[in-house]
């Protein structure tokens, strides 16, 4: 099976939006590819990195090096295809194509650039691009890029295995989470859970709530179900087995490192135990806005003062593993029962807590409420506890693996917003290379109008091509790609969350901004100011109260 064959796959999977075909198309790979490079194939294909031989501007210099091209004739090209690693392979001279030799074989050539000299990779790396078609040419510089998105979800991925050798989705899925590499292990050993016993680390797939769109009444009877708060920090898993222990982020990351005062598990859970829960940055009682845990977020080293500034806590709202056994399959309100309980004993023991002010393990409070009604009051009241919302929880369900609907729910509220003037743009990426659709907007400081967020979703495609079409004939100035506009265009941008920031000239940050509506019935002059801005950090930028009673809430 040669990396040709692999290249196919890429293309097929990503010249499709069909999740059939590209499952049909994963499915024929799996089954008729080696098994030495099955195991590598998968690693890709589900989120696994190749440390970079070397960075995007080698390959963009040696690239307009190799195809004899200038600068701004490299940036026009890539503006309009918006990948990168597509870019360069249609820029470089074709050249007939030799043998390209196996997956495996293309990773372990990356891997011995590591320690060359420029020159060497630059001459290594030029020899290999002449050796590959254009297809697998784009294909090898995704895996130089370090981010290896072809268009195919790791459920598709999950899916394809399940079918093709008859396994249980939720069995796969377990299987492949954790930290293998595919020079450690072999496929059959992967797929069929060999493995397990021996990965101390092992996280279960986190199941995720899908956003609540029908109305409260369709859920039946309030009794049947857990109401609380869901909480905006980084999605987790505490594991403790064997007396070590393990944090891992919903996106498969190993951040124990990040994270020192959590050690503080290994002393008080006791081995086989598993806590799902969200991480947050906690004292005297309240929770930190997201930006304050997001300084340690990427850093190496976690110093003191990140520490003492940033205390971390883990608020844990479901119990997957208990004495070394999975209790996934339990009902919600068992595991609920059996987390408390484990809570209140160690909670009794007095060691919770590396000082009184910061505590390292919390119970996710539970809000009490008898009618949906009443509940929808408790929701309008949830930045006042740093919240996003509400989470809805089936009493009698199983923890689940992914995205199911049905049993879990996330009810948050609308979001903060804005209206602003759009004031630059620069083309997209993908299917948007050749739109302009990524936009800068700004809102008003006395004459003045002051950028305070970039946003590019939440658009139709219809809209999009409008406004791409305003700004092509009402561009200003030129930076690079980037294009002022007459500032005409107003729109209600909407954000999770607003911070000081002294990088930003309006002097705030906003989380996930994106466009709610296309505000066609208003002008610049009708636009919001930094001082609208100021006055919503005061009412929800700050440090909100966490109150809890034995890990319970009641808000009437």
């Amino acid at each position: 099976m040669s990396f040709e064959k692999f290249a196919d796959l890429v293309l097929k999977v990503s010249s499709t939006t069909k999740t059939l075909e590209k499952e049909e198309a994963l499915c024929e790979y799996f089954q008729h590819a080696d098994d030495e490079e099955k195991i590598f194939a998968l690693a890709l294909l589900v989120g696994k990195k190749i440390k970079k031989p070397f960075t995007s501007t080698h390959m963009k210099s040696w690239c307009m090096e190799v195809a004899q091209i200038p600068e701004w004739l490299f940036e026009e090209c890539y503006l309009n295809v918006g990948d990168l690693s597509e870019t360069i392979a249609l820029l470089l001279p074709d050249q007939p194509a030799t043998q390209a030799g196996t997956l495996k074989e293309q990773i372990n050539f990356l891997k011995s650039l590591t320690e060359l000299e420029d020159e060497k990779k630059k001459s290594e790396l030029t020899n290999k691009w002449n050796s590959l078609s254009v297809q697998e040419r784009f294909v090898f510089n995704k895996l130089i890029s370090g981010n290896f998105r072809i268009g195919v979800s790791k459920q598709a991925v999950v899916n394809a295995l399940a079918r093709l050798y008859s396994i249980s989705a939720a069995s796969v899925a377990h299987r492949l989470s954790g930290e293998w590499q595919p020079e450690n292990i072999s496929f059959d050993e992967l797929l069929f859970g060999q493995h397990l016993q021996a990965d101390l680390s092992k996280p279960y797939p986190f199941y995720l709530a899908y956003p609540l769109e029908t109305s409260l009444s369709e859920l039946g009877d309030p009794q049947e179900w857990l109401a609380e708060w869901k909480w905006d920090g980084i999605r987790g898993q505490v594991i403790c087995r064997a007396g070590e222990l393990f944090v891992w982020s919903r996106g498969e990351e190993l951040i124990t490192e990040k994270f020192p005062e959590f050690e503080l598990f290994k002393t008080i859970l006791p081995d086989g135990t598993v806590i799902d829960g969200e991480i947050v940055c906690y004292r005297d009682g309240k929770i930190f806005p997201f930006h304050t845990l997001q300084t340690r977020i990427g850093r190496k080293n976690i110093s003191k003062q990140i520490l003492n500034g940033a205390p971390a806590a883990f608020i844990a709202y479901d119990l997957l593993e208990w004495q070394g056994l999975d209790i996934r399959h339990r009902p919600m309100s068992e595991r609920r029962s059996m987390l408390e309980s484990l809570f209140d004993n160690f909670y009794c023991a007095g060691i919770f807590t590396v000082n009184k002010n910061c505590p390292v393990f919390i119970l996710s409070p539970l809000i009490t409420f008898r009618e949906w009604n009443e509940l929808r009051t408790i929701r309008a009241q949830s930045r006042l506890f740093q919240s996003e919302g509400i989470m809805l929880k089936r009493l009698n369900s199983p923890y689940q693996v992914g995205r199911k609907r049905g049993d879990w729910w996330k009810w948050k509220i609308e979001p903060l917003s804005v209206d602003a003037v759009l004031v630059a743009a620069q083309k997209g990426h993908g299917r948007r290379a050749n739109l302009y659709t990524d936009y800068t907007f700004a809102l008003r400081d006395g004459d003045e109008l002051v950028t305070f967020a970039k946003a590019y979703s939440g658009l139709t495609d219809k809209e999009f091509a409008e406004v791409d079409a305003f700004i092509r004939k009402n561009i200003v100035e030129k930076f690079g790609p980037v294009r002022s506009v007459k500032p005409e265009l107003v729109f209600e941008i909407g954000f999770e969350g607003i911070a000081e920031s002294k990088r930003h000239k309006c002097g705030f940050a906003v989380r996930f901004p994106r466009m709610l509506r296309w505000r066609k019935d208003k002008t610049v002059n009708d636009i919001d100011t930094i001082d609208n801005l100021r006055t919503i950090f005061n009412l929800y930028g700050g440090n909100n109260a966490f109150q809890e009673s034995a890990g319970k809430i009641s808000v009437s």
